[in-house]
């Protein structure tokens, strides 16, 4: 066995389609001789009984029997088994004593002495029969029949008539080395068969043996099965043929039985799975629901060559997405907040330094105090105003990336931001306005250059959460508007744009909140946020 496996994908099969060849033709030959062989024995059997008794009948060798006239049987006899073509004919009288035989010498003798057969089924009962013996010619087949007198009444002699089994020899030789001859054509025949076979099916799979699809498989498993995404395949006729637990998790689908093999359609009846099947169109970042959840899929056509075999779906609910989404962009914010302020205050210590150094002592310790006391008030006003640690640094982290930028932000001195929900997630609230800040930035930079600012301000009064971010840029025409908080607009031909916006559209939505826009004078936006507290 252990070197059975060891062969290669093409020599297994032209060993067992081989080995099968050889046993099913030597089978059915062996059968086939045995039978054409017993067949011709019976064949030669029947015609030595029908001459036999053919004989018996002939009243002239009765009526020899009779008298025992063995000068007129012997001539008889020898004529009539050459007219027969038989090996022998032999008459014997009523005791089974010869009176005709091919050798003279044995007539006179009994006939059971050295044929070994028993005469008495026919010199006693009157039976003729058919035997297969070994007598004094050698083995024939023999058929013997009983002599009755004339009136018919009374036994008086047997004829043996006997063939040789050497032409049934010969016959069965002849067919033996036919089925030796077939059966080396058959086996050649099944090696070219296993050999193209063979090469056609390892194209099929890609060169591989069946241990390498077996490892494969169980590589495929353990990674499906490993992934968060969920999962789901189908064939051509859109039935399942994978699914992993992460997918059976998501889409809240029954446990405890296999889905493969079921059709998409009976799993999950408003699937698009079957309309890209159809079409081979594939969709990206699809959002649909199930069990509550809002989900992101993609679904993609298998094809081989233009024939499509089947789609591939993943997908994963949109909290998991948006969660990493706010983790990514909190980082950016930390980071950004850090580098501004690195930047700045490396410039601002720059300064301080060159003042000093030209004994500008006064100049150094005025900008210094300036520095101190713009950094007190913006802080004293986010202590004030805003208490919420993560809000807080968020805009402070912003106000020193447009001081970076050459611009200023200011933060009404009434902004008044006290009654944050507890259960309003923070990443959410400071995507949204980090987002809307920067984008006003960078809108009033582009319009402006350095020296312009962004105006925010900030109240919880009523039953909402209300920011408004006023940017100097150059305005948003009303096609703009509506379409600005979709995926990838954007005003900018820069690559990596037209996403800021999107967000802060996806999480006020999430948060029941709506967002509007104005025109402030000749130029400029106005966002204004409404998040309900409740």
């Amino acid at each position: 066995m252990k070197q059975f496996r060891r062969l290669k994908l093409k020599g297994r099969m032209i060993l067992i389609l081989g080995l099968m060849a050889l046993i099913q033709t030597g089978f059915i030959g062996a059968f086939a001789v045995h039978y054409l062989h017993q067949s011709l024995e019976e064949q030669i059997g029947q015609k030595a009984l029908d001459v036999a008794k053919t004989i018996a009948a002939t009243p002239q060798i009765v009526t020899a029997v009779e008298q025992g006239d063995s000068e007129y049987l012997q001539p008889i006899s020898l004529n009539l088994a050459r007219e027969t073509q038989a090996r022998f004919v032999v008459i014997g009288d009523r005791e089974g004593i010869r009176l005709a035989h091919p050798n003279p010498n044995r007539i006179g003798h009994s006939m059971s002495d050295d044929e070994g057969d028993d005469n008495s089924t026919v010199l006693v009962d009157g039976q003729a029969y058919l035997s297969k013996a070994l007598g004094s010619l050698g083995w024939s087949m023999r058929g013997k029949a009983p002599i009755f007198s004339s009136e018919g009444d009374r036994i008086v002699g047997l004829v043996s008539v006997g063939y040789h089994l050497e032409q049934v020899d010969k016959v069965t030789f002849h067919y033996q080395v036919t089925l030796i001859a077939v059966i080396v054509i058959t086996f050649l025949l099944s090696v070219f068969t296993a050999v193209w076979f063979a090469n056609h099916f390892k194209r099929a799979i890609f060169g591989l043996e069946p241990e390498q699809i077996g490892r494969l498989f169980e590589e495929q498993k353990a990674t499906l099965e490993s992934v968060r995404e969920g999962i789901i395949a189908i064939n051509n006729e859109g039935r399942i043929t994978t699914i992993n637990r992460t997918a059976i998790d998501t889409l809240g689908l029954p446990q405890g039985h296999s889905l493969v093999g079921q059709h998409i359609s009976d799993v999950l009846p408003d699937s698009a799975m079957m309309k890209v099947l159809e079409t081979g169109v594939p969709q990206f970042d699809e959002e649909v629901w199930r069990e509550g959840h809002s989900i992101i899929a993609n679904r993609l056509p298998l094809k081989q060559g233009d024939k499509i075999t089947g789609v591939v779906s993943s997908f994963r609910r949109k909290d998991e997405v948006a969660m990493v989404s706010k983790k990514l962009t909190r980082i950016q914010q930390y980071a950004d907040s850090l580098r501004s302020q690195s930047h700045e205050y490396s410039n601002k210590l720059h300064t301080i330094a060159g003042l000093i150094q030209i004994g500008a002592h006064d100049q150094a310790l005025a900008l210094i105090g300036q520095e101190t006391q713009s950094h007190q008030e913006l802080i004293k006003l986010l202590l004030d105003a805003v208490p919420d640690p993560i809000l807080a640094g968020c805009l402070l982290g912003k106000y020193n990336r447009a001081r970076e930028m050459g611009m200023l932000l200011v933060i009404d001195q009434d902004s008044h931001m006290k009654e944050i929900p507890e259960k309003l997630p923070r990443e959410n609230l400071v995507s949204i306005i980090g987002n809307l800040i920067d984008n006003a930035l960078e809108a009033t930079r582009v319009h402006t250059g350095s020296g312009g600012e962004v105006k925010l301000s900030m109240t919880d009064l009523g039953n909402d959460l209300i920011f408004e971010i006023e940017d100097q840029g150059p305005g948003i025409s009303p096609e703009q508007e509506a379409q600005i908080f979709e995926k990838g607009f954007s005003s900018k031909e820069a690559e990596g744009h037209g996403y800021g916006l999107h967000l802060v559209k996806s999480l006020l939505e999430k948060l029941g909140g709506t967002v509007m826009i104005e025109a402030t004078g000749d130029s400029g936006s106005r966002f204004i946020v409404y998040i309900p507290k409740d």
